[in-house]
């Protein structure tokens, strides 16, 4: 199951945080280049908006942490400063990010990611439950097959490091949000490390979407527990080279997961 809630735990036992000690991470730096993509079609300001918007939600562009400068971000996306600074605007006015001109200024991450109530669940349209369980079947495939491209990768040393840094991260996190999108960078890192810029894209879809489902159900530390294990089964079989068990373990990660949000959304 996706480690994709809070359990209590602190990140550090020597020590207790202030209750409003706000902990800044930075952005994994191999993640922003292998989640935004050059932007296709004609929807650029839309396409921009979206790309951004989840890679601040999963947590790519940390709470707390700058956004690489205008000129680097629209490179990036390939789409021209004008639609890039639009699409900063739109993400200001939805409260995700801050920005202050001149010297030692920038554009800050400042969305604070919230449980709504269980009873939200009640509220989700027929259609939305149906595109939800649609996106937990794509998401076995494509995250299994995610595993087992990483496993048959020869990973350098540096590669190693990102997924066991981005391992520690989940273990380490203290607080839901923190945790949530710890986990989702964990799985973002084993798809880069896939060399599939498709893979890439099609696992930071799915995540997206199963954001939005965890986001409505309570949190629960019994799953925590259960994905910390398959958690760590996994990161041994993608360093041991073994693919058939990378890709069986990340199956058994999404069933479960499929299983728990079944049962509490459908």
């Amino acid at each position: 199951m996706n480690s994709d809630h809070w359990i209590s735990a602190p990140i550090d036992a020597g020590r207790r945080r202030p209750k409003d000690e706000v902990v800044t991470a930075s952005p994994a730096p191999h993640l922003p280049g292998a989640v935004l993509r050059p932007v296709r079609g004609h929807h650029a300001f839309e396409a921009c908006v979206e790309q951004l918007a989840t890679a601040i939600r999963l947590g790519v562009y940390p709470l707390g942490s700058t956004l690489p400068p205008e000129r680097e971000l629209a490179a990036m996306l390939h789409v021209s400063r004008a639609t890039l600074r639009e699409a900063m605007a739109a993400l200001r006015e939805a409260g995700l990010v801050q920005t202050t001109r001149g010297r030692g200024g920038g554009t800050v991450v400042t969305l604070k990611p919230r449980t709504p109530p269980a009873r939200a669940a009640a509220r989700i349209s027929v259609a939305r439950r149906s595109e939800w369980l649609d996106a937990l079947e794509f998401r076995r495939i494509v995250e299994s097959g995610a595993a087992y491209l990483a496993a048959s990768a020869t990973l350098d040393q540096e590669q190693r490091s990102q997924l066991e840094r981005a391992h520690a991260e989940v273990a380490a996190a203290s607080k839901a949000a923190q945790h949530r999108q710890a986990d989702s960078r964990f799985h973002l890192t084993i798809a880069s490390l896939s060399g599939s810029p498709r893979t890439v894209e099609a696992v930071t879809s799915v995540q997206a979407t199963l954001h939005e489902m965890l986001l409505a159900i309570p949190v629960l530390g019994t799953n925590i527990a259960h994905s910390d294990r398959q958690h760590a089964a996994l990161v041994r079989a993608i360093e041991s080279g073994n693919a058939e068990r990378a890709r069986k373990t990340m199956e058994q990660h999404c069933d479960d997961t499929a299983a728990l949000l079944r049962g509490l959304l459908v």
